[in-house]
């Protein structure tokens, strides 16, 4: 069953082209952990019933004027119908509007910025506060975050749902790839997670952030792996 979309997330008159970043793992990097540990990626299989996607910040105030993250859309969706049909669980994570430093983040920001960032994930149910591209089910798990990352302890309610239903497999999605993201899977993986990373379903402003981040995850924290990739790791299992 799919949730109703919000009518106040419709996307402006003229609306920016959707496209991919053109993103890359360096060959030398490729050889350093299959050096290491002997293959390319840490996780040749999954279990699609202890898998989740994180879906992060697919929300208006982001995707509405980029490119980039319009771009991932259709990438979200074909890795999470699968996962859905599998058994696995779809988690859309939102910013939460509760500021927990409040006085650091006018300093750091100003204080008009720090309002706007505190306001982006928009009010009402999480549901219906997602990109109305996204298709949502009403099985999927909806969470607001309260720190860039979804696994920044006490910032978020994913990390102990996902114990709790035995999952030890999170898939990255979402924006901004250079820092909720790869907060998030930071994060995860020091939580015991499985962390695999969705070159082409992340997004950030421009590609050197996006490949900058794709590094530092690929070297020390998760895989790194094309939403075809993905999906072919799920059908493994059918």
């Amino acid at each position: 069953m799919t949730l109703k979309q919000d009518a106040a997330v419709t996307p402006p008159p003229q609306s920016p082209l959707a496209k991919l970043h053109h993103w890359l793992i360096e060959p030398r990097e490729y050889e350093r952990q299959e050096q290491r540990r002997g293959r390319r990626f840490a996780f040749e299989c999954l279990i699609p019933r202890q898998t989740a996607l994180v879906v992060i910040d697919m929300i208006p105030f982001f995707v509405a004027e980029s490119g980039y993250c319009r771009g991932i859309v259709a990438n979200i969706e074909r890795i999470a119908d699968p996962l859905r049909d599998a058994g696995g669980l779809i988690s859309w994570v939102v910013p939460g509007a509760v500021q927990p430093h409040p006085g650091l983040a006018e300093e750091f920001y100003g204080k008009d910025v720090a309002e706007l960032f505190r306001m982006s994930g928009g009010e009402g149910p999480v549901a219906q506060r997602i990109w109305q591209g996204l298709h949502r089910a009403v099985d999927d798990l909806f969470l607001e975050k309260f720190a860039y990352s979804a696994f920044f302890p006490g910032a978020c309610d994913l990390p102990g749902i996902l114990r709790e239903r035995g999952i030890d497999t999170v898939i990255i999605t979402g924006t901004l790839t250079n820092i909720c993201c790869e907060s998030s899977a930071r994060d995860a993986f020091a939580s015991g997670f499985r962390v695999i990373f969705v070159a082409d379903a992340t997004a950030a402003r421009r590609d050197q952030d996006h490949n900058a981040s794709l590094h530092n995850i690929y070297r020390s924290f998760g895989d790194v792996r094309s939403a075809d990739e993905v999906v072919g790791l799920i059908r493994q299992q059918e």
